[in-house]
């Protein structure tokens, strides 16, 4: 096994590993959609109950991800027919038109640069991974999941959201935050603002905790 063929894990807050790959759209590369955001996730296989109820379930959010400037991408190690084969079923039979890139990864190249492969679920399929990778191409969030057990679709979107009110605003998001609802303001630094920070307007509970509406 070479070097690019090891196994390896993004890591938060640094590059997404690029890559250029086939897909029921054509080729891509993860580099040429800088400027947007991408939900990349795996499926463990085509034509499969689990992974279907899934894709159902991507395609009833693809519209309000586009909308928060988000690319929605698919990937398993099947080939590119079978992906068109199980697109059109889906179609045929229930009615869905899949709107999203679904990635053509029978070698396993990206799966592996992306810790796709857990050999304790599957050495020949990739778990349901969920990676989160910001418009600079950064590795921002990453969620997995077993073979047995389909993803909720609204944490997905949720948690865009929050790293999305997290960048603007520079604030974090507490424990089951919603868009809506009060936020966190960073800490003070030094001993002086630990000092101010009951004057300043916040929603007090403490010097390190304090919320605010946004």
């Amino acid at each position: 096994m070479d070097a690019e063929e090891c196994v390896s894990f993004p890591i938060l807050g640094e590059p997404a590993p690029d890559f250029t790959a086939e897909t029921t759209h054509g080729p891509m590369t993860l580099s040429g959609l800088k400027g947007k955001w991408v939900v990349l996730f795996s499926h463990p296989a085509d034509f499969t109950p689990v992974c279907t109820t899934e894709f159902l379930a991507f395609t009833a959010i693809h519209d309000e991800l586009k909308a928060l400037n988000v690319q929605l991408v698919g990937l398993s190690v099947d080939s590119i027919s079978s992906h068109l084969g199980w697109v059109h079923d889906i179609k045929e039979k229930m009615g869905v038109q899949i709107p999203f890139p679904i990635i053509a990864d029978l070698n396993m190249k990206v799966a592996k640069k992306y810790g796709m492969i857990h050999p304790g679920q599957s050495s020949t399929a990739a778990v349901r991974c969920v990676f989160f990778i910001d418009d600079k191409g950064i590795m921002r969030a990453m969620i997995y999941y077993p073979l047995q057990n389909g993803r909720f679709m609204p944490e997905i979107i949720r948690l865009v959201k929050a790293l999305q009110t997290t960048d603007k605003y520079k604030v974090s998001t507490p424990a089951n935050w919603q868009p809506g609802d009060k936020v966190v303001v960073p800490p003070p630094k030094t001993a002086a603002e630990m000092e101010k920070r009951p004057t300043e307007g916040y929603e007090y509970k403490d010097w390190y905790l304090c919320y605010k509406k946004i």
